[in-house]
């Protein structure tokens, strides 16, 4: 199987335009397409991941279904023969790997939630022993769990720069209120995502939300509990260590090059795009509780 890296649906407007997924505007409603490509630190690597994208939305819609209960949001239907008939024509490149979804006015606010001390909450631990700017017992370990999640928001930037802001910062952007519900609405999905995911021998190491408003209802939107938005862990056999199942094991593999992040990208080599595969592939097995049905 090839990375598809490039989707072009001619004769669709294109609302945005990302690095790894194009939307194109329907007029209320979004179609959201999610393409092979993979990007980290800012950057789109030159490599695609076979599958990938088709990974994406079978994760996000499984996840948009079992958290309904607790939040709106945005997707209608990821099923290719209940989109609109205009849509026909490109069945067969949007199978999979598509949804439908409501037009809902972003809030450009990254909504982050981290229950372990990984990432950029273990380089601020390490370097202050805070995370958030809250002093943490000192002494603790890299991946240790945190004894209640954090909320740890920042902007949500076109260009991909997002800056880590205080919650009083989101306020200003975003008004008291909706930071109010925001927040717990954060909080409590990742805490009932976890519940889930534990069940399926999954950890939640920490993962992004996004939400907009439709009509006057904030609503989740964008991709939800994806190995691209979120760092995920498993254990393959009860006895081995805990990998992560995400896009983690990319960068840590560029770290590992010398990349300045600045010039273009390496290509990441055959083996590091196949274990990427591999491990997203894994954790959607391991969610869904099947292989995904265009593998069989």
């Amino acid at each position: 199987m090839q990375a598809l890296t490039s989707i072009d649906l001619s004769g669709l407007d294109i609302f945005a335009k990302g690095k790894v997924r194009c939307v194109y505007d329907l007029g209320e409603k979004l179609l959201i397409v999610a393409s092979d490509r993979i990007s980290a630190f800012d950057h789109v690597l030159p490599s695609g991941i076979p599958g990938k994208g088709r990974i994406l939305t079978g994760v996000s819609a499984f996840w948009f279904k079992r958290l309904a209960r607790m939040s709106g949001h945005h997707m209608i239907t990821d099923r290719v023969e209940e989109f609109p008939a205009e849509l026909e024509a490109y069945a067969e490149v949007i199978r999979d790997r598509s949804m439908l979804v409501w037009k809902a006015k972003r809030i450009d606010i990254e909504c982050i939630v981290r229950g372990y001390l990984a990432g950029s909450a273990w380089k601020e631990y390490a370097g202050t022993g805070t995370v958030a700017g809250e002093e943490l017992p000192p002494g603790l370990e890299q991946n240790a769990r945190l004894d209640r999640p954090f909320f740890t928001p920042s902007t949500k930037a076109d260009d991909g720069h997002d800056r880590n802001i205080s919650v009083g910062e989101m306020t200003e952007l975003a008004g008291a209120k909706p930071t109010e519900y925001i927040i717990a609405k954060s909080l409590s999905l990742y805490v009932e995502a976890s519940r889930i995911a534990e069940e399926r021998g999954i950890t939640i190491v920490d993962t992004k939300f996004e939400f907009g408003y439709l009509n006057d209802e904030i609503i989740l939107i964008d991709e939800a509990l994806t190995p691209d938005s979120s760092r995920f862990r498993v254990r393959e056999t009860p006895e081995s260590e805990p990998i992560n199942v995400d896009k983690q094991f990319v960068r840590d593999h560029l770290e590992q090059t010398g990349w300045d992040k600045n010039s273009a990208p390496p290509v990441l080599p055959g083996e590091v795009t196949a274990e990427c595969r591999r491990r997203y592939l894994l954790l959607y097995e391991r969610l869904i509780g099947s292989k995904p049905r265009w593998l069989t």
